[in-house]
């Protein structure tokens, strides 16, 4: 059951403002707490949402067949093309499924119309397999439905960019699956390696429903929100807020799926612990805007802006032709 017991509003001012010094502060307030089991979260709604979005996801684009992931037989590096009239928004952490092994992508990306190909980083997230699997593609990925599910993960592929890092954490994931569904050994799989398999194991995908099931409509009839932020055993772990209620609504199935997984991975043998409360969020995304702030380009479109606090980072990805920001993704670190 969703716990509603307490509906909380709390302005987040400044929070707006991150990474854009001198920036006027737009006012944001929390809804919630909605519970299920060891996961609660908080809905961040704008006072002035922006005007929807033009972007395609890139599993909505993936599935309409309006971009290609190319296989470069280059562990680390694919290429892309858009074939459509509309730029595609490709977010960190985004598994694409097939190809020679699956891959995910580091940073958020904007692929523009008629593109052409472009060359995309990528770290793999099934180590081993180099040919074929099954009836896939092996030039190419045919779908992209999953995102990294932890927090480690995350930090392993966009923060730490490191390819054995990325690697363990996948395989503590899947061990960590196989625990909390009962397997005596791996989780049995045509790829025993990939995340995105484990992701789709049977056990581990009914489990992550029943919290999708109970939380998937909270976002339901508000059209003033741009993000959320969630914690799992009483423990703030991650944020995500979007320019826009369009762009946030098109990744909320994908956010949800990903954080409902990471807390069924965490559930096992955990205390029964109180919603976290929401200053603590509140304190969580004050301190991301304090870090020291880097910054690279990450393709054409796309500037990539870091925030580090030490226990908080946040990544506020910018287009580089408006100066306005899309995505801002704070971590746990």
């Amino acid at each position: 059951m969703i716990n509603r017991t307490l509906a909380c509003c709390i302005s987040l001012l400044g929070v707006a403002a991150v990474g854009a010094p001198g920036a006027v502060a737009d006012e944001y307030r929390f809804t919630g707490p909605y519970t299920h089991d060891n996961l609660t979260i908080y809905l961040i709604h704008a006072q002035k949402p922006k005007p929807a979005g033009k972007y395609l996801t890139l599993q909505e684009a993936l599935a309409q067949k309006k971009v290609v992931v190319y296989e470069t037989s280059s562990v680390n590096e694919l290429a892309v093309e858009n074939l459509s009239t509309e730029d595609v928004y490709i977010q960190s952490g985004d598994i694409v499924k097939g190809g020679k092994q699956d891959r995910v992508i580091p940073d958020d990306f904007i692929l523009p119309t008629s593109s052409g190909r472009v060359p995309i980083p990528a770290f793999c997230v099934e180590h081993g397999r180099w040919s074929r699997r099954g009836s896939e593609s092996s030039d190419r990925f045919n779908a992209s439905t999953q995102a990294l599910p932890t927090k480690a993960l995350k930090l392993a592929a966009r923060n730490d960019q490191n390819q054995a890092e990325v690697w363990s954490e996948v395989a503590k994931t899947q061990q960590s699956f196989a625990r909390n569904v009962g397997a005596a050994g791996p989780l049995p799989s045509p790829s025993p390696t990939s995340m995105q398999m484990a992701l789709e194991n049977r056990d581990v995908a009914a489990a992550t429903d029943a919290y999708i099931g109970a939380l998937s409509k909270i976002v339901d009839g508000k059209p003033d929100v741009i993000g959320y932020a969630f914690a799992i055993n009483g423990k703030v772990n991650s944020a995500d807020m979007y320019a826009s209620n369009d762009l946030f609504r098109r990744m909320w199935p994908k956010l949800l799926r990903a954080s409902a997984v990471e807390a069924f991975t965490e559930r096992d043998g955990a205390a029964k612990a109180a919603p976290v409360p929401a200053s603590e969020v509140r304190a969580f995304l004050l301190e991301a805007a304090r870090g020291r702030e880097t910054s690279k380009p990450v393709a054409e479109r796309v500037v990539d802006v870091k925030k580090d606090a030490g226990t908080v980072v946040l990544f506020e990805s910018r287009d580089r032709q408006s100066g306005d920001w899309i995505h801002r993704s704070y971590l746990v670190n």
